[in-house]
């Protein structure tokens, strides 16, 4: 199908789609680039295919679209020539490992920590209600696809940790008086939680850690990026799990 008018009423409900309310109350999202477009089809996660080019998909209904209307649903300043609508992933959480991100704000960091995630053996992530929406566009494309490849979940985090803290050893971060990984054993079921940019973890979720670790660096430099410092933490936990 082809549609040229920006009024055209399917094209005012992928726009609107670029807002987190909009997002919530489908469970639809949009993604953009052939790479995303395709790590989203292995998955299944794809309704519908907006494109700017004369090709269209037998399995997934298409709608080839203007430049004008394809820069009108994208959000970048040069638009790709395909963008897909994707139902949300229904998860069901397993026990085992879990990152749990406290107040993440920065949608890149959010992108590069799931990156990792998958990358370092984390298969599960809860956000805490106030981290960064995950469907936001900024963070879809920092992920680089790894989005479809890890489960995701949104909760009350303090809730959480609490409903597992019998089963879980719970890790925090603690750049002064945290212990070196390599100092830790981790069991089968355990939560490593990374803190906010600015302010780190909430009182009460570092109220409920077992063990803290932190990151040797030199004494000129305070701190860490959040997805930098997740990064490292995931690294050093599975190179631990995997030659151990």
């Amino acid at each position: 199908m082809k549609i040229e008018s920006l009024k055209n009423d399917r094209v005012k409900k992928w726009v609107r789609l670029k807002d987190k309310k909009e997002r919530d109350k489908t469970g639809t999202f949009l993604v953009e680039g052939d790479h995303l477009v395709t790590e989203a089809k292995k998955k299944g996660l794809v309704l519908e295919i907006i494109t700017t080019e004369d090709k269209q998909d037998s399995r997934i209904p298409t709608f080839t679209v203007t430049k004008e209307i394809m820069k009108k649903i994208s959000d970048q300043v040069s638009p790709s020539s395909v963008v897909a609508v994707c139902k949300k992933q229904e998860e069901v959480f397993t026990p085992g490992p879990v990152l749990c991100l406290d107040d993440i704000q920065d949608p890149g960091n959010l992108g590069t920590i799931i990156r990792s995630a998958v990358a370092f053996g984390f298969k599960e992530i809860v956000l805490s209600e106030h981290t960064v929406d995950v469907y936001n566009p900024k963070v879809i494309r920092s992920t680089e696809g790894m989005l479809f490849h890890v489960k995701i979940f949104r909760k009350n985090l303090e809730e959480f940790l609490k409903s597992i803290q019998d089963e879980y050893v719970i890790f925090g971060t603690d750049v002064k008086d945290g212990i070196l990984v390599e100092e830790s054993v981790f069991p089968p079921q355990y939560a490593l939680i990374i803190g906010s940019e600015g302010t780190g973890m909430n009182k009460n979720i570092r109220a409920l850690c077992d063990k803290f670790f932190y990151i040797p660096m030199d004494s000129n430099c305070e701190s860490l990026n959040a997805g930098v410092s997740a990064s490292i933490l995931m690294y050093e936990i599975n190179k631990r799990s995997t030659y151990e």
